[in-house]
């Protein structure tokens, strides 16, 4: 029992951590905290640092960047590598485990050891891994690095210990799997083609033995050249040179005959009784000329699959591309031919890979192809072979997180357990139709759901407006229901001129949601300054969207030419920090042609039918004033006890009564101050007269940003899936996305592109609208689309505030796009070295606008270094001329909660309250007044007003949470839910139903409060309310900064989650906040992390680990220990079926393969040691030998036991199978011999 004594005043707290000379809290500025009677407050706190530890739990998505495929037909599991070096093994639901290569190279090939558990990637670093399968986390057991020669292709043919390895060079290769060592037998390229041949034959491309006889290899060279290799004598059976380039080759199962792909389009068939030319040419997509010469060429077929049928004497022959050239606008195809029928699939994206599957794992057999599993850029699919129309099957997995790139997500843990299946009955009704009957083939492995299980759900928000909801219960995950945001508006019609102009590329992207589970209220704030609340219904309406209009605006500043803002001295215009409440006029237009009181978007205005789910019931929208658009929204809350939703940007709050549908509130940040200001601001000079362009009247799309040299910055989502080392194609560059930023080519700062004298700039009054900091530049490039271009030797210098307008530049827009966070690649930085502006920078981007903290100051007239800035600027005095002219900046609002408080030193019971946290690190509560009867609450104003309560931290605030002096967290009060358009029940009128959490309902003294608890991007503090005291302090971070903070219930207790910048995931102890967990998970991270990253309860997080897939991981100790029961298992225990019997004739008329030992061919004894220097063995921590040379210890002997025990586990069940048969046979032929006896007991020598 720990006991925390409460502080006498404001001025001093319990925390030894020094903050300097500024004050940690107070209640009114100026006015110490008044004393406080000392007693003690008890608090059982049973967190320790033993209760967490981190690791990654499950993926889940699409592969990023896919670039290899690989099935096993016995196990039925599948492969997928990827650019960055991860593998996604596949089986039925729940089966979905992810491996990454340390080395972070592109997978170029996988092969399966059919049956045995056991994966072989071959990657760009020229490495072979070996991957045992048969633990639920695939670890490597060995690698071979080859030195001198890069790896092109590999096969490993079934039930064989030996993998072929092709090279650039044309040399081949020969692996044992078991020791992964390589063998002395090399087939090397001057030995496989002709001594006359002059030129080179070029990269292997294709190996495999033949089917009719193992002791033969194929190999393809890239040239053209085929080379059938005898392995016994050791030379070349036949040589073919084809004057096309190959792709790929595949063999008839017969043996007798093969196919090649080749660049020009063309198909040719060879038969191995005459090889001299082609058996059959054709082109299956190609013009035939009529004159008999040869078809136009067409584009590369880059690989085909010959396979055949028993039911049919035709085969199939599927392969991919081979279109004409003037078809150019063509989608990507697979082609599958049968007999005379030819089918081409359009596809989506283009084709990485593509493989059949058949029913037998033998190539000497008939194959009997079922299915067609096709790798895409963005999708995954399989084709059922079965039926004629070849319909695809339903995806199991989650492969389409990404349809439309993710802007934010949002996770829920241990939800209302009946939310999962109501979204899931409502969901199922918009299923896509049209799939095959039977089921996903894809089915190994086994998956049992876990004890400790509760619903989570995962929420997703993307750039074309829709939000995907996602049952992510057990770490699996799959869709529950689609919602689409942009029904609520009326398209934009063409034709409309600057009304069209007005709405951007993608207008519904949505920035962030609030949901509340129990109430099931979900709101959508979107890119376009609008705020969408919906309510659940399981019935359909047709009602009208009520829209409410806030001019949450500051006056726009006067414009200057570009020269006059660089020659101002610094003087700001006076403007009114308060917004216009009442309009002029709706969709007013200025005598001087500007744009005012008009959305950005345009609302249905008639009654709208809205099928069951999700349907909107109240839009607010920000407005245009005097020309300059509304601000995006940085944060929102929702109450469903108070019925009021809140809402704030940088210029201000509002607060609206969705219940009453009206505005209670419309205030600028610095009048919920009042007298209360904490901070000296000077007044503005008269304004000019005002003055404007061109570019006022529209917002246009991100692309005009960057123009000229800022066109490097953008880069499309699709780019991102396409990455490579060569150029981008201009018909790529034109169709890149909108919601798109860089991919950075360079991860390492460029000096050059920051200007010198950042110290000496003059700082001025910046317009917080959209502007970043005056040196906003990340890993050398500019991240603000409205920062001017840096000259070589020339720092860019602002002009005062004023000129708003001019300062963008000619021909850019006010508007600043919210840039799609899938696609955010820009690598944050890590420590204090790499610029503090460039620190901010990125705050700003990841909020959307402008961030103004306190410590930072930026003032007009003074100069210092950054360093000084940054050291001394939060102890600086307030009263100091410099910090009151860095007090004029505009405040944005950060953070909002509605909670049960006391607003004021004066309160004895908690009520109603909205808590604020700005971009200057100010806590501002205001009080709320709610008519208790449910009759009144309809008809009766809301009473809002400031309480005049002020307290103060480092950084922008992120996160509010409540507890009472047990140290128990206390929820927010919320409606229970009810269907608004349920029928209505006579005897049973419907009434509201509050649930509340009062901190006096949890406590034997009302009278001891509540504990407030506020994190910023620097520090955690608790507040003892309503005496305001500062009981607890803690500065998470000097050198960074906090991105996401939570409040979370972790082991039956509470903590406060926080994720920095620097990549570190924190846990602290509430309330004394002490750390428990610091550990740097991610020690570079980027934007798209940075705005997907959160924290839920029983100690879970997750983010946007790629563009295309979600990463969960957990924090809790408890859960690491248990994950092994929630993971699926890939291998199983699965008999390998026989061979079919050729029958006596068969055998002996078709000349079928004769043993052959690969062993005595390719064992050391016959073929000798290969060159140590051109490969090296690399012993992998999964098996014995890494287990053996890391460090000792009761895990590691745990560890090593267990898989003892697995493989004497494993042995005894085989020697068990073997003596039952012994037993069976042994007993069979006693009843043999028995029988015999008796028979032949009674005859004579003679009569035998």
């Amino acid at each position: 029992m720990k006991k925390f004594r409460k502080v006498l005043d404001g001025l001093t707290t319990s925390s030894p951590v020094n903050v300097g000379s500024a004050p940690v809290c107070s209640s009114t500025a100026g006015t110490p905290t008044a004393a406080v009677t000392p007693r003690e407050i008890e608090v059982q706190e049973t967190l320790v640092s033993e209760n967490f530890q981190i690791c990654k739990t499950v993926r889940h998505g699409f592969p990023y960047q896919p670039t290899a495929l690989a099935f096993d037909p016995v196990q039925k599991i599948l492969a997928i590598g990827s650019r960055s070096g991860g593998v996604r093994i596949l089986g039925r639901p729940g089966v979905d485990c992810f491996c990454q290569h340390e080395s972070g190279a592109a997978v170029l090939q996988l092969q399966f050891l059919i049956n045995e558990g056991a994966l072989v990637t071959a990657c760009a670093d020229d490495t072979l891994h070996l991957w045992n399968l048969r633990q639920k986390r695939p670890a490597i057991l060995h690698s071979l690095k080859f030195n001198r020669e890069r790896i092109t292709f590999c096969h490993l043919p079934f039930q064989s210990k030996w993998l072929y390895v092709g090279t650039e060079r044309g040399n081949t290769h020969i692996v044992n799997i078991e020791s992964f060592v390589l063998s002395g037998y090399v087939i090397m390229w001057n030995k496989a083609i002709e001594l006359s041949t002059k030129t080179h034959p070029g990269p292997v491309v294709h190996l495999s033995d033949s089917p009719k006889d193992e002791g033969r290899l194929l190999i393809g060279f890239e040239s053209g050249t085929v080379v059938q290799w005898d392995l016994r004598v050791k030379k070349a059976d036949f040589r073919i040179y084809y004057d096309e380039a190959i792709h790929s080759v595949s063999w008839h199962h017969e043996g007798k005959q093969f196919m090649c792909s080749h660049s020009d389009g063309s198909l040719t068939t060879w038969n191995l009784r005459n090889t001299s030319k082609p058996f059959q040419v054709t082109f299956p997509h190609g013009k035939a000329q009529r004159d008999g010469k040869k078809p136009e060429s067409c584009k590369p077929i880059l690989k085909v699959e010959y396979k055949t049928t028993r039911n049919s004497s035709e085969p199939f022959v599927i392969f991919s591309g081979g279109l004409s050239y003037d078809k150019a606008s063509r989608r990507p195809t697979l082609t599958i031919m049968h007999g005379k029928s030819i089918t081409v699939l359009e596809m989506d994206h283009p084709i990485v890979d593509f493989l059949v599957l058949c029913e037998t794992p033998y190539p000497n057999e008939v194959q009997e192809p079922y299915a067609v599993a096709v790798l895409l850029e963005k999708d995954f699919i399989l084709v059922d072979l079965t039926q004629s129309s070849f319909p695809i099957f339903e995806n199991p997995y989650p492969m389409d997180i990404h349809e439309s790139p993710v802007t934010c997500t949002a996770y829920f843990a241990d939800c209302p357990p009946d939310i999962i299946p109501v979204l899931y009955s409502i969901g199922a009704k918009h299923k896509k139709q049209g799939y095959s009957h039977k089921e996903w083939p894809v089915s190994g492995g086994t998956w049992t759901l876990g004890a400790q299980t509760y619903p989570e759900i995962i929420i997703t928000g993307h750039a074309d407006g829709s939000i995907k909801f996602w049952d992510a219960t057990a770490i699996t995950l799959q869709m529950l229901y689609k919602l689409k945001t942009s029904k609520v508006f009326e398209k934009p019609k063409a034709g409309e001129g600057r009304g069209a102009e007005m709405v951007e590329e993608d207008p519904y992207a949505v920035q962030m949601v609030s949901w509340c589970p129990q109430s099931r209220l979900f709101c959508v704030v979107g890119i376009s300054a609008h705020v969408i609340l919906y309510r659940l219904s399981k019935h359909d309406a047709t009602t009208e969207i009520v829209s409410l209009e806030v001019r949450l605006q500051c006056d726009v500043e006067d414009v200057l030419s570009p020269c006059e803002a660089e020659s101002t001295p610094g003087l700001s215009d006076q403007s009114s920090h308060s917004p216009q409440q009442a309009p002029a006029s709706p969709g007013s237009v200025t005598p001087e042609g500007l744009r005012d009181s008009i959305p950005c978007l345009k609302v249905k205005n008639r009654p709208v039918r809205m099928p069951p789910g999700y349907q909107a019931e109240l839009v607010v929208q920000l407005l245009w004033v005097d020309g300059e658009p509304p601000q995006q929204i940085t944060s929102v809350d929702i109450n469903s006890a108070y019925g009021l939703l809140a809402l704030g940007n940088c210029n201000g709050l509002a607060v609206v009564d969705y219940l009453q549908k009206s505005i209670l509130l419309c205030m600028s940040t610095l009048e919920l101050y009042g007298s209360s200001d904490p901070y000296q601001r000077l007044t503005r000079s008269p304004r000019k007269n005002r003055q404007f362009t061109q570019d006022n009247f529209c917002m246009r799309g991100l692309s005009n940003f960057y123009s000229d040299s800022k066109k490097r910055i953008r880069t499309s989502y699709q780019s991102l899936t396409e990455l490579s080392d060569n150029q981008v194609p201009l018909e790529l560059e034109r169709s890149r996305s909108p919601t798109s930023v860089p991919y950075p080519t360079s991860l390492h700062n460029d000096p050059r592109s920051f200007p010198e004298p950042v110290a000496n700039l003059k700082a001025s009054h910046y317009s917080p609208v959209f502007h970043l900091l005056d040196n906003d530049h990340v890993n050398g490039h500019c991240t603000s689309p409205t920062s001017q271009p840096c000259v070589a030797g020339k720092p860019r210098v602002p002009g005062p505030e004023g000129p708003r307008l001019s300062r963008r530049g000619p021909g850019r827009p006010p508007f600043r796009k919210a840039q799609s966070a899938a696609c955010m690649e820009i690598s944050l930085p890590v420590s204090h070295t790499e610029g503090y502006a460039s620190k901010r920078a990125m705050l700003q981007q990841l909020h959307g606008v402008s961030m103004y903290s306190h410590d930072e100051h930026h003032a007009t007239m003074y100069s210092w270094s950054e360093k000084e800035s940054r050291e001394n600027s939060f102890s600086r005095s307030r009263s100091s001329s410099v910090s009151s002219i860095d007090r004029e900046t505009k405040e944005a609002v950060t953070t909002l909660r509605f909670m049960e408080s006391c607003a004021r030193k004066a309160d004895t019971a908690p009520a109603p309250s909205l808590w604020v946290g700005t971009s200057l690190g100010v806590v501002l509560v205001i009080g709320l007044s709610i008519p208790a009867d449910e009759e009144e609450r309809l008809d009766e104003p809301v009473a809002v007003a400031p309480s005049g309560t002020v307290l103060m931290l480092k950084g922008s605030v992120l996160t509010f949470g409540s507890l009472d002096c047990g140290g128990s967290l206390i929820p927010s009060p919320y409606e229970v839910w009810r269907d608004p358009h349920a029928p209505e029940d006579p005897d049973r009128p419907r009434k509201r139903k509050l649930v509340n959490f009062s901190p006096s309902s949890s406590q034997e003294v009302a009278g001891d409060g509540h504990l407030a608890v506020v994190c910023s991007e620097r520090q955690a503090k608790v507040f003892l309310m309503p005496a305001q005291t500062c009981l607890f302090v803690h500065n998470i971070t000097e050198s960074s900064f906090v991105l996401r903070s939570d409040v979370v219930s972790v082991c039956n207790s509470v903590c406060l989650a926080c994720f920095c910048a620097n990549g570190h995931v924190m846990t602290l102890s509430l309330p004394s906040l002490r750390p428990l967990l610091d550990v740097n998970y991610l020690p570079l991270t980027d934007m798209r992390i940075a705005r997907t990253f959160c924290f839920t309860n029983g100690g879970q997080a997750l983010y946007l680990s790629t563009p295309t897939e979600i990463q969960r991981i957990t924090y809790s100790q408890e859960m690491c220990d248990n994950l092994q029961e929630f993971l699926g298992e890939l291998f199983t225990p699965v008999e390998t079926p026989e061979a079919q019997n050729r029958g006596f004739l068969k055998g002996f008329f078709g000349g079928n393969a004769q043993t052959f030992d690969r062993e005595e061919l390719f064992g050391e004894a016959a073929a000798g040691k290969a060159s140590r220097s051109l490969a090296q063995h690399i012993p992998g921590p999964g098996g014995m030998e890494g287990m053996k040379a890391a460090a000792g210890g009761v895990v590691g002997d745990l560890a090593r036991a267990r898989i003892a025990l697995d493989e004497r586990g494993q042995r005894l069940g085989e020697l068990e199978e073997r003596t039952a048969l012994m037993m069976s046979s042994a007993e069979a032929f006693s009843k043999h011999a028995h029988e015999l006896m008796l028979k032949c007991k009674d005859k004579k020598w003679y009569q035998f």
